[in-house]
């Protein structure tokens, strides 16, 4: 099992780590998408700040992806995979703050089980597909939802800044076939799904979105929310699951109030 992290120590540039069992950090000399050699050094967990486990070239979501989820939102069953984008620059990491802009009157959270690409990956045959990826994260696929409904695009809704938290690390070593998937709000359970319950499942959303898109290395794909998905607001805490990978911990800000507000 390898916990892939990416941290800043002090005002040293962003690194890239190993998680050890023991809550050390063990550097990496370079990317891992390259190789997983350590530098030898040791560092300890208070002594950084984990970031975003990705630096994604693109975020690719999927939309009603689970069948209660569909339900919930009142959509039909889709007959393929309903991809969209969301730009990197929404990526957050573990303790940053989820910035709710003006103007939008309900964003709510969504828990989803996150797929990193390892190699580059372009029209590749369903049976092959999993061979292409690094790992998997936890995911908070944050959704203005009047903004949503109003433009019937997910651009603006789901494009903000901070709308994308991932972490605490990268799992490399994982069967994703039925995990659980959750969310609580201020110690609240609103969402408990199962991957399992996937209407397309990560082979075959993999070939379908590598068909449409060359993937790249570092590439996150966010793979669908179960039922349950509900607002949020200023001054709450989201926590989201997923088994076997950890727990992803945001608060909650109003984004105008600069004194909550991590910077980037």
């Amino acid at each position: 099992m390898s916990r892939v992290i990416r941290y800043q120590a002090g005002l040293q540039p962003p690194s890239w780590g190993l998680m050890n069992g023991d809550g050390t950090i063990s550097p990496l000399v370079g990317s891992p998408f390259e190789s997983l050699e350590t530098t030898g050094a040791r560092l300890r967990l208070n002594e950084l700040q984990l970031l975003a486990p990705v630096m994604p070239s693109k975020v690719i979501g999927v939309g009603s992806n689970y069948r209660a989820h569909a339900t919930e939102m009142g959509r039909a069953l889709p007959e393929v995979p309903k991809i969209f984008l969301m730009p990197p620059s929404a990526v957050a990491g573990p303790g940053d703050s989820i910035q709710i802009p003006p103007g939008t009157k309900r964003v709510d959270h969504e828990a989803e089980l996150g797929l990193v690409i390892g190699k580059r990956m372009s029209r590749v045959r369903s049976a092959e597909c999993m061979e292409y990826v690094f790992g998997y994260t936890v995911v908070n696929d944050v959704t203005a939802r009047d903004f949503q409904r109003s433009d019937g695009v997910f651009s603006r809704a789901k494009g903000f800044d901070s709308f994308c938290p991932v972490g605490p690390w990268i799992e490399t070593d994982l069967d994703p076939g039925d995990l659980s998937v959750r969310c609580w709000v201020d110690k609240e359970l609103r969402q408990d799904g199962r991957t399992s319950d996937l209407i397309f499942g990560l082979r075959e959303l993999l070939s379908f979105i590598s068909s449409v898109m060359t993937l790249e290395p570092g590439d996150l794909i966010s793979t669908g929310t179960p039922a349950g998905v509900g607002p949020l607001r200023a001054g709450q805490n989201v926590v989201v699951e997923v088994e076997g990978i950890g727990q992803l911990s945001n608060p909650v800000v109003d984004r105008e109030d600069r004194e909550h507000v991590r910077a980037p």
